[in-house]
């Protein structure tokens, strides 16, 4: 199944259609889609009406420099914040995430989207996708952090998403632009890199966001086409029985498989879910790849945000207005 990106603040004709397609399981927002609160719950109420089932509204609302929705939301800091945080108190700094993770996914549930993709359990080792979006290096400070953050979305009445698995801290490349190669032995990727995702499983997190790199000496295909990767470790060995989501078939790492209705079937073969098309001019050709194909849209609805206060009433709690403080943010407008 996929879920598609949209060009703007409004729904037109032709994403109207789109939601019609027995493939189409969501919409994922950037900040091309969001001009206010009030526009994105409209936009959000729009999309749910305008499809025949239940969709999955999602965004990257991290903090940092991954923040799509700001002008009146609170100003989240990147997570290596709280990494630096640990070395001078690490029950605070665990603290302190856990309430980010509260506050991110509160205010997102408030603006009727469903799934911020947090948290990043990358290792923060020098990768330029990555860089601040990272918690920290070592792999078990990261592993308690993710354990932290995930109890934190699960408080606010959100799913976590654990990405990009197997690890995209420890090489270079950033994949939106470049293929990336790690090609260290799956038993350094183990005693490092999937230490935190272990982690993030143990908690109860219910999805994973694969990366689009290549693991040689595991498997020739990236991790998002790799039977491999999905089917033998990530559900096998580590018992991961949630959503795998692919990362965006966009991203110059994905090219490798082919063209769109290619890297959507390649994805899908090796055992992924959901695949992600954020771009809107592939969208059109991504749904008819997969006429026909038998896919379960109902696989989502168990990601569906739940008890989401709404604006009014998530301003009224107080421990949003303890959680923005504390963190240092800029508060709400």
């Amino acid at each position: 199944m996929l879920v598609i990106g949209i060009a703007g603040h409004e729904l037109d004709a032709r994403e109207r259609d789109w939601l019609q397609h027995d493939a189409c399981a969501g919409v994922i927002l950037f900040t091309r889609n969001f001009a206010s609160r009030a526009q994105v719950a409209e936009l959000a109420a729009a999309i749910r009406e305008a499809a025949p089932r239940p969709q999955l509204l999602c965004v990257d609302q991290e903090g940092g420099r991954v923040q799509r929705f700001r002008d009146g939301y609170s100003a989240l800091p990147p997570l290596d914040v709280f990494g630096r945080h640990y070395a001078q108190d690490p029950r605070g700094a665990l603290a302190a995430a856990r309430e980010h993770a509260w506050l991110m996914a509160s205010e997102v549930l408030a603006s009727g989207v469903d799934l911020s993709f947090a948290p990043v359990v990358d290792l923060g080792r020098g990768n330029l996708a990555i860089g601040d979006r990272a918690f920290a290096a070592d792999p078990e400070i990261v592993a308690e952090f993710t354990r932290a953050y995930v109890e934190g979305m699960h408080s606010a009445g959100m799913a976590a998403t654990l990405k990009h698995f197997p690890g995209h801290g420890s090489v270079r490349e950033d994949t939106h632009f470049d293929a990336a190669v790690d090609d260290r032995p799956l038993e350094a990727i183990r005693n490092e890199d999937l230490v935190p995702f272990a982690a993030g499983i143990e908690a109860g997190a219910d999805a994973v966001m694969l990366a689009h790199v290549t693991y040689p000496q595991v498997d020739p295909e990236p991790a998002g086409y790799s039977k491999r990767w999905i089917d033998d470790i990530l559900r096998g060995e580590m018992r991961f029985r949630g959503v795998v989501f692919s990362d965006d078939i966009g991203m110059a790492a994905a090219h490798s498989a082919g063209g769109v209705g290619a890297r959507i079937h390649a994805h899908l073969d090796a055992g992924c879910d959901v695949v992600l098309v954020c771009h809107p001019e592939l969208a059109e050709e991504s749904l008819a790849a997969v006429a026909g194909r038998s896919l379960n849209t109902m696989a989502l609805t168990g990601l569906i945000g739940r008890g989401a206060l709404g604006w009014d009433g998530l301003l009224a709690d107080g421990r949003h207005g303890r959680a923005r403080d504390g963190l240092g943010g800029e508060g709400v407008a």
